[in-house]
């Protein structure tokens, strides 16, 4: 096992020594807006250099994300007991990898990875080079063509590749009942939407505008799959959703002075959740918060109705998602004292508290 190799046994033991010594406090401050929605935050990741976009285990015990492993300078997957701050990494140890996620059913972990180029000494040399250089290497979002989707287990055994198709295939995720994976591929040379069935087979293409789209999710009843386009204008994301069908396509966001992505529905079906940024003065002074928008299916079609935010803390906060009973919110923040990206979580209590107010 590539994993198990004495270098990244002695990444497990750097982190695992930090964790034990680092305790964790157990609660956080949180603005006056973000108390209406939010209450008893925790920071869930130390010890690694950076960590972000974390996914909940289908019993909510566990969670998967991708981290820096100290010393390499590409994120690997891990997954964490949530009662406990002991990283366990799961992927080959090699190559960039992104966008993990439990398959339903709790026996195994789907990732995005590169391992199996053949350049990736030299694309590790380079990017070593690049961080020695300039001090923290800053995330790039590549679309590495040497990227597919693979399914492996809890303790990195049991790797199954799931797509072969020449470019880029990553950002996956399933269907609440296990049986589909949607993701983003540029196999016909553009970004787009596919669908496929668990086992990577019977692939079908989903969307196909010009411009990226990426991030995808599943409704709760896989009638419906979010996701963030910048067809509109390049790199400037708007949320979209789409019938699982490919039928019907509605655009949910509008504002091309602000940078939307990273949809992700709440169990219910009845909102999402997202983050948004403000880019009319500049990526600068841009800062990313949280934001929910209710939905409602009038006639069998997903519409958008009113906006909240969650976040207004002055640090950014992007990929949140819900623990699959929604009482949960996770997601991936700068709110940390050297501000790296962690992931954190908090009680999810917007619907308690606006029965309360009577709303």
């Amino acid at each position: 096992m590539l994993w198990r190799s004495s270098v990244f046994a002695a990444f497990l033991s750097a982190v695992s020594v930090a964790t034990a010594a680092e305790p964790v406090p157990k609660s956080l401050p949180l603005t006056a807006l973000e108390s209406q929605s939010l209450s008893t935050l925790q920071q869930v990741t130390q010890g690694l250099p950076r960590a972000g976009e974390g996914y909940f285990s289908a019993d909510g015990k566990l969670i998967v994300y991708q981290a820096y492993p100290i010393g390499y300078p590409f994120y690997q997957i891990y997954t964490q007991p949530l009662d406990s701050n002991q990283p366990r990494l799961v992927s080959t140890g090699r190559g960039r990898t992104t966008c993990a996620y439990f398959t339903p059913d709790g026996k195994t972990i789907l990732f995005a990875s590169s391992h199996t180029d053949r350049t990736i000494d030299v694309t590790e040399l380079k990017a070593r080079e690049e961080a020695a250089q300039g001090g923290r290497r800053r995330y790039q979002w590549d679309f590495d063509p040497h990227m597919d989707l693979y399914t492996v287990n809890f303790d990195g055994t049991g790797l199954k590749k799931l797509t072969d198709a020449p470019g880029y295939d990553a950002e996956g995720s399933y269907s609440f009942d296990g049986k589909q994976i949607v993701f983003t591929s540029n196999r016909d040379g553009d970004p787009d939407l596919y669908i496929m069935d668990a086992d990577g087979t019977n692939v079908r293409q989903l969307t196909d505008t010009p411009g990226y789209d990426g991030g995808p999710f599943f409704s709760p009843d896989a009638k419906w799959v979010i996701f963030r386009s910048d067809r509109q204008e390049k790199d400037m994301l708007q949320i979209f959703a789409i019938s699982s069908d490919g039928k019907t396509e509605v655009q949910l966001t509008n504002n091309l002075q602000s940078v939307n992505w990273c949809p992700y529905f709440h169990p219910s079906g009845m909102y999402f959740i997202w983050s948004a940024a403000d880019y009319s003065r500049g990526p600068a002074s841009a800062k990313f918060h949280l934001f929910t928008m209710e939905l409602t299916y009038p006639d069998g079609k997903l519409t958008g109705g009113e906006i909240k935010q969650i976040t207004d803390m002055h640090r950014s906060d992007v990929l949140p998602v819900f623990s699959p009973d929604g009482k949960k919110l996770m997601w991936t923040s700068t709110r940390t004292a050297d501000e790296s990206s962690q992931l954190f979580i908090a009680d999810w209590v917007r619907e308690s508290t606006e029965r309360k107010a009577g709303r």
